[in-house]
Formats: C-alpha cells, structure tokens, sequence
C-alpha cells in the first residue's frame, strides 16, 4: 500500500480546483497533473486526501491535459520491453475488470493473435477480481498454461520465445498497482484504472486495445488518442474487458499515428449465429470453451473474428 511522505506544497489548491463537483470543478494543467500524479506515486500524498483527490477525479473525469500530465508521470516509472525480432507490432491486453455475466474471453483474443505471429502483452491485476467477484483474465490464462511472469526478464523471455506474456501491474509498475489497490478501500475504480489501461512498455511501439466501460468515456478517449497520436483500438469492452462484445457487434475506432477511422460500427447479432456458451463462466470452463473454439470445435463469435482482424492489419507495419 502507497506509504505517506511529506505532501507537495501545492496538494490543498489542486484539490480545490478539482473537487468543487462536475459543472464548476476546474481542470488542472499538463505539468500540475504530471507533478500531482508523480506525488500520488511516490507516496506524498496522505490517505485523506488520496481519497480525495480519487473521488473527485472520478465525479469530474479528466481532460486530455490531465491524462497526458498522468501518464507522463506513469511513463518515467514504468518498466520497458523491447518488442520481439519479428515484423509485428505486439498488441497490449489490458486486463483490469474481469467477467460477472460473460465468459471472459480475452484470452481467446491474445490466443488467436499468437497463433498468427503476432506478440501479445497481456497485463493487469492478478488476484483484483476474485475480491470482487469476477473471473479475471489472469485465472483463466493460468487454467490455459500462460502463468503469470515473474518478472520483467521473464516476460521479455515469454514475448520473444512464446509470442505471449502476462505480466501484473505490481511488476510492470510497482507505484501504479499501489495505487490501483486501494480500489479494495474505497469500494470503486478511479483514474488509476483509466490510466492503467493505456500503458505501453514498448515506448509507444505496442498497438493498444483500449476498451472502456462507460460510454461518456469514449468521447474522451477518442481526444485523449488523437492528441497523443496513438496506434489504438478502442471501442466499449465486454464488462470493460479488451474483447469484443459476442452477441453484440460494438463500434471500434482504429487510431493509426493519432489519426482515427471507424472500422465497424454497432450493429446487433442474430441469435441463431451465437455459439453455445459454457453453462458457468468460472475459469475453468471459459478455459475448457476456449480451448474447443481454437480447436474448431466451437464456432468463434463473429465480433471477436472482427476485433482480430482489425488488430492483425494495424500490427502489420515494423516497429519504429
């Protein structure tokens, strides 16, 4: 858990400024929300007012200056991976929200992107959902035999050698898991989760799948991509995980240099095309599920045939 140190001298005006509510809350600057996200980091801000600030980040939202001054802070502390020799670019799977209703089939994703060359980075909190009671990416994965990398070089291995790697947010970067566990505390998600979800170890080389929950965040993630002149997928994640929805074809945005093109838009699926979901979405069974859809047993979601393709001819430029 962040530990408390002596507090930036500015910590009581940036909070007035971002908690007087959503219609006259002000936004902060790119270097103030590098400079408070970089205190949040490094433990200087005290538990009261983390919470605050937490809390009013997630009734206000953030603002693109906001979220670049963030991840800027991020960034400096964020372990680095070299993408793999090969003429792809590896695709990052953020994991952070697990299954309740749905099987969780993130890793059908990762697993198909393998099977035709192309990296994958899976990364997220290992043992978040079971707390919260959704099956995360990470249990099903291990039911897959993908465990979990224990570390930095580990993951690098797994990358160049296996095409995939799961790696926590504690490794990948230790201040930002700390911050993201105080979701236990406070009962709900905050800008950590948002921000976790666009980490690149690849020093902007990764194609990034960015699947939000709301749909208000859209909006600001289409800004947010654009302005940073991103290599992004983004649409509305199935229960804010990266796949796409399976009974419902969701809208996804591709980003190429920050420059955005809708390549399917929503549209509803016939239910007799739907395949046969397992009767529990434990770990499992969506482990057993995905293994028969990769065997050809099972017909995979035409969705999910569609986000594979997308991700499959945006990877397909070398890396920088």
């Amino acid at each position: 858990m962040i530990e408390s140190a002596s507090p930036p001298p500015d910590l009581a005006k940036w909070i007035h400024e971002i908690g007087r509510g959503p219609h006259t809350a002000r936004p902060l600057d790119t270097d103030a929300a590098r400079e408070l996200c970089a205190a949040m980091l490094d433990g200087a801000v005290p538990p009261l007012e983390l919470g605050a600030i937490l809390l009013a980040y997630r009734v206000k939202g953030e603002t693109v200056d906001e979220l670049t001054g963030f991840m800027t802070a991020i960034d400096r502390q964020l372990a680095r991976l070299a993408p793999p020799p090969c003429a792809l670019r590896p695709v990052l799977l953020p994991c952070y929200n697990g299954a309740r209703r749905l099987p969780n089939l993130t890793s059908l994703v990762a697993l198909l992107l393998k099977r035709y060359g192309v990296p994958v980075l899976l990364h997220g909190m290992t043992d978040e959902g079971s707390a919260f009671g959704r099956i995360t990416t990470a249990a099903i994965l291990w039911e897959l035999g993908v465990e979990p990398a224990t570390s930095i070089a580990d993951a690098q291995r797994r990358l160049d050698g296996e095409r995939i790697a799961y790696v926590s947010t504690a490794v990948l970067c230790p201040p930002l898991a700390s911050l993201l566990e105080l979701r236990a505390r406070m009962g709900l998600r905050s800008v950590g989760h948002t921000l976790a979800k666009m980490l690149d170890p690849f020093g902007g080389v990764g194609f990034r799948v960015v699947a939000v929950t709301h749909p208000d965040y859209i909006a600001r993630m289409q800004e947010f991509l654009a302005a940073t002149h991103a290599n992004a997928l983004l649409m509305r994640g199935t229960e804010g995980e990266p796949f796409a929805n399976p009974r419902r074809q969701p809208r996804i945005d591709r980003f190429d240099d920050g420059v955005p093109s809708t390549v399917f838009d929503n549209e509803s699926i016939e239910p007799a095309s739907l395949p046969a979901f397992p009767a529990t979405i434990d770990a499992p069974a969506t482990a057993l599920w995905i293994s028969a859809a990769l065997a050809g047993e099972i017909a995979i979601p035409q969705p999910i045939l569609n986000q594979l393709a997308c991700c499959i001819d945006a990877t397909r430029a070398r890396q920088p």
